[in-house]
C-alpha cells in the first residue's frame, strides 16, 4: 500500500501489508493451513532453499498467512520487518537470543512482566548471560552505572505491568546508543496505536500479540519488530555472530549482506527457524482479525480505564491507584508526552486491608473475570501477590511495589457504568456497616445480584432468576 500522503492508523490497520489473493481473488487473505508448499520443479526447490527465489518451503520457515500479519505489525510500528512467533514469551526469547551469547550482559528495568524476568534470571543466566536490573527506570544514572563493556542491550516496557511506571523511551534510547547498544522495548500494553517506541529511538519492539493485538482472548502469539536504523556494522567485535562468514550467505556475513537489517534476519533465519516457535496460521488469522479493530478497541479500553481509575482514587478503601493517566500520578508527565491518545487499560490499585480485603473484592465481582490475561474485550481482575508474583519473596514483592492488597485490572469494553457498579458491589463486601451474609456481601446488594442474574440468564436463554424462585 503506497501513497504520496501517509495513511491514518485506522486505514493502515485494515489495509496495511495486504497482498491480494492471486488464486481466487478473496478480499480477506485466506488461511494457509499447510505444513509445506509445492515446488514447480527441481530448479525451483533448489532456488528457494538457496534463497535466490522468493517463495515458501515449510511453515516453520514462513507461511503466507503469518507473513501477512508480520507486514501489518511492522507497518503499524513503523518498523522495517517483523517476525511473528507463537507467544509473547517466544518474542522476548527470539529478540534476546538474536543479540546475546554466553558471556554477555543485559540491563533491564526492574518493573517488567514476571515471565520475562524469569526468562532473564533462569533461562538466560543458565546459558551464561548476566542480567542487572534498574530499580527506578527513570533514573538514567542508575541505567548508566549498570552498563558494562559486555552489555549487549537495554530492555524495558513502555507501560510496565502492573505499576504503570512509564519508560522514558527517548532518554533510555539515547543512553543506550551512547554506549553502542540497542534498546529493546516491550510495547504490549501500549500497542502501536498509543505509542510507537521506534519513533522515539528504540531499536527493537516486541509484543505479546495474545493481548491487545488479538484482543478477544482466543489466540496466542508474539512479534519481534526491527526499526532498521541500528548500525550493526559500527562495532564488529561487539556482534561477532553478525560478522562471521556464513556458508548460507555464500561466505558473506549477516552484517555485510543485510546492513541495518542484520539482527532481524539473523533472528528469523537462525534463532526462530532453529528453535521453531512458529504460530499456527489459524492463530495468525485471529490476530489479524483483531488488529483490524485495534484503534477502536484501545481507545475504548483507555477511556473506560481512566474513568475507573478516577473512581477508585476517590474511594476511602483505596490507598493508591497506579494509573499514569491520572494527573496525580508521578508518571503522568511521561504519559502526556508518550501517550497522548490514552494511558492504556492495565493498571493496579491497592486496598488498605491487605490480602484479606483483596480476597473479599476479588470474590465479590460479577462482571470482572478472575483470570491471568490482559487486553481482552472482557474486563479482568487478578491478585498479583498470590499469583503472578507468588514466586518472589515478600521483600522482593515489597521492593517491586506489589503489596498484599494490590489488585490488577485489565479494563475491557463493557459499559463503564456497569463496571463501576460491579466494583462498587464488591467494595460493599468491605463495608463495616450493614448486615453481611456468609460471602461477605451486604444484603442491600440484592438488586445488584438480581441484575447480574438477569444478565447471565438472558445470555444463556434461561428465565431470569426472579421467575425461577
Amino acid at each position: 500500500m503506497t501513497s504520496e500522503e501517509p495513511f491514518g492508523f485506522a486505514t493502515e490497520q485494515i489495509h496495511g501489508g495486504v497482498v491480494p489473493d492471486a488464486a481466487f481473488g478473496a478480499r480477506v487473505p485466506p488461511i494457509h493451513m499447510s505444513s509445506g508448499f509445492l515446488f514447480d520443479d527441481f530448479d525451483q526447490a533448489r532456488d528457494r532453499f538457496a534463497g535466490t527465489e522468493d517463495g515458501y518451503t515449510y511453515t516453520r520457515l514462513g507461511n503466507p498467512t503469518n507473513a501477512d500479519v508480520e507486514r501489518r505489525i511492522a507497518l503499524l510500528e513503523h518498523g522495517t520487518e517483523a517476525i511473528l512467533v507463537s507467544s509473547g514469551q517466544a518474542a522476548a526469547a527470539v529478540a534476546f537470543l538474536g543479540l546475546v551469547q554466553a558471556g554477555d550482559h543485559i540491563v533491564s528495568a526492574q518493573s517488567i512482566y514476571e515471565g520475562t524476568k524469569g526468562l532473564l534470571l533462569q533461562n538466560l543466566r543458565r546459558l551464561g548471560v548476566e542480567v542487572d536490573f534498574v530499580e527506578r527506570s527513570g533514573d538514567l544514572a542508575e541505567w548508566e552505572a549498570r552498563i558494562r563493556p559486555n552489555t549487549k542491550l537495554l530492555f524495558g516496557e513502555s507501560i510496565p505491568n502492573p505499576k504503570n511506571d512509564i519508560l522514558d523511551v527517548a532518554a533510555v534510547a539515547d543512553l543506550a546508543h551512547r554506549h553502542g547498544v540497542p534498546l529493546v522495548v516491550d510495547n504490549t500494553l501500549a500497542t502501536p496505536y498509543l505509542l510507537r517506541p521506534l519513533e522515539h529511538g528504540a531499536d527493537i519492539v516486541i509484543h505479546s500479540a495474545s493481548k491487545f493485538l488479538s484482543g478477544h482472548g482466543v489466540a496466542i502469539g508474539g512479534a519481534v519488530v526491527d526499526g532498521g536504523h541500528f548500525d550493526w556494522r559500527a562495532e564488529p567485535e561487539r556482534w561477532p555472530h553478525l560478522h562471521q562468514p556464513e556458508r548460507a550467505l555464500e561466505g558473506a556475513s549477516y552484517a555485510e549482506r543485510f546492513g541495518t537489517g542484520a539482527a532481524i534476519v539473523f533472528a528469523r533465519d537462525v534463532v526462530a527457524a532453529r528453535l521453531g516457535p512458529t504460530p499456527s496460521p489459524f492463530n495468525a488469522f485471529l490476530i489479524r482479525q483483531g488488529i483490524e479493530t485495534l484503534s477502536l478497541r484501545v481507545e475504548r479500553h483507555s477511556r473506560n480505564a481512566h474513568a475507573i481509575a478516577e473512581w477508585l482514587a476517590r474511594r476511602p478503601e483505596v490507598t493508591s491507584v497506579d494509573y499514569a493517566g491520572l494527573a496525580s500520578n508521578p508518571y503522568h508527565a511521561l504519559a502526556e508526552r508518550y501517550l497522548p491518545r490514552g494511558a492504556g487499560s492495565v493498571f493496579a490499585f491497592t486496598l488498605a486491608g491487605g490480602e484479606a480485603a483483596a480476597r473479599r473484592v476479588m470474590d465479590a465481582v460479577r462482571l470482572f473475570s478472575r483470570m491471568t490475561h490482559l487486553g481482552d474485550v472482557r474486563s479482568l481482575i487478578l491478585h498479583p501477590a498470590s499469583t503472578t508474583h507468588a514466586q518472589r519473596t515478600p521483600d522482593e514483592r515489597r521492593a517491586a511495589g506489589i503489596d498484599d492488597g494490590l489488585i490488577r485490572l485489565s479494563v475491557g469494553l463493557e459499559d463503564v457504568a456497569d463496571l463501576i457498579r460491579d466494583l462498587d458491589h464488591a467494595f460493599n463486601a468491605l463495608s463495616a456497616t450493614g448486615t453481611a451474609d456468609e460471602s461477605g456481601a451486604s444484603l442491600a446488594d440484592g438488586a445488584s445480584d438480581r441484575a447480574f442474574a438477569t444478565l447471565t440468564h438472558a445470555v444463556s436463554g434461561a428465565r431470569p432468576i426472579d421467575e425461577e424462585i
